[in-house]
């Protein structure tokens, strides 16, 4: 009995993201070529404005619908999760097993159908063995959210294509431009999902923890949700480096999509305005969904990566912020992002005697 049904998950997936109108505009014709264009376009400006140029080629984006993009990454997940899902399988032998199957599969689905409707890009750094080389290493856009956003807020189409091309041109440049970066991510993630641990033990011990941190006045969820919750020490130590990385990663896409081709794109500043109030806002429910799924951190980590950037180029311009592309050791930790000059003095300048 498999863990989670994907099948039924990438159904309720589809289903919970629902349909945007703009999924059938004419103006949906428009977006392959832009984006083939732009792309191209971005990832040149991108290596000029960073120096990460990419070692696997030209950059390839894609298209998709909401659909598509739930397609995609319940393809990724389920590669990601297949250490812990098997081993969930090996416990999962009661005549309870097909209902938690479905229950597994449908809380994924909520989740992914919901994040489908927010999504503008995404670069999918997974290679998958069993899939098409074609359906990989892909910068994606999801066409109807992208096309809804202009329309509301009267953007620029060009110029706002090329702006969200910049982004995730950038978090390509970091993965096949680093050498080692990828493999460093992917094993910083295999690390977390080895010690994944099904003993019941485990959960009362995090539920001790939620306790705690309660009675301290801290709210459990906010350093990466369910998954910080009920983490082991050792995840927790591995969860916090991700955490780091992703903040970098994240501050760095943003401000090189903000410099990077600047006087090409003179409503990048109401492009940014614009994007980080939509991820402040919210209903109440979809706050309370955002901490859970540990996506409220994920919007933090914009906020830090940039201030902590800033401060880095404050003190030694970007050749400071350069040195941790050398080393994976160089690498700024959660701690580090959220103290800058920590990370300074671990790695700055030293001063001569």
């Amino acid at each position: 009995m498999a863990a989670v049904n994907w099948g039924l998950a990438q159904k309720v997936a589809v289903r919970a993201a629902g349909r945007d109108p703009f999924a059938d505009s004419y103006h949906y014709a428009s977006l392959t070529n832009d984006f083939d264009e732009l792309t191209a376009i971005a990832e040149e400006q991108v290596a000029a404005a960073t120096g990460l140029r990419s070692a696997a080629g030209a950059a390839r984006a894609r298209v998709t619908d909401r659909p598509g993009w739930i397609r995609a990454n319940i393809a990724s997940f389920q590669r990601l999760l297949r250490p812990i899902t098997d081993r969930l399988e090996q416990h999962l032998n009661s005549p309870v097993a097909p209902v938690a199957s479905r229950v597994a599969a449908v809380e994924v689905g909520i989740i992914l159908g919901w994040m489908s409707s927010r999504v503008l890009g995404q670069y999918d750094l997974l290679v998958i063995e069993d899939e098409n080389p074609d359906d990989q290493d892909l910068v994606y856009y999801v066409g109807p959210n992208v096309l809804g956003l202009e329309k509301r807020f009267a953007f620029p189409p060009r110029e706002f294509r090329h702006w969200l091309a910049l982004h995730e041109v950038t978090h390509r440049a970091q993965f096949t431009g680093i050498p080692w970066m990828r493999e460093h991510f992917l094993g910083l993630v295999q690390a977390t999902v080895d010690a994944v641990d099904p003993d019941p033990k485990r959960f009362a011990e995090a539920l001790a923890r939620v306790a705690g941190d309660i009675r301290k006045g801290r709210n459990p969820l906010d350093d990466g949700g369910v998954a910080a919750v009920f983490a082991s020490a050792e995840q927790r130590d591995v969860l916090d480096r991700v955490a780091g990385l992703m903040s970098l990663l994240e501050g760095h896409g943003d401000v090189t999509m903000d410099r990077a081709g600047a006087d090409q794109i003179p409503s990048a500043a109401r492009f940014g305005q614009v994007l980080r109030q939509r991820r402040q806002q919210g209903r109440a429910g979809v706050k309370v969904l955002q901490k859970l799924i540990g996506l409220d951190a994920k919007m933090k980590q914009y906020e830090q990566g940039e201030a902590f950037i800033e401060r880095v180029e404050r003190e030694g311009g970007t050749e400071l912020l350069d040195r941790a592309w050398v080393d994976p050791e160089n690498l700024p930790s959660i701690a580090e992002i959220r103290d800058p000059e920590a990370w300074i003095s671990r790695v700055g300048p030293t001063v001569a005697a």
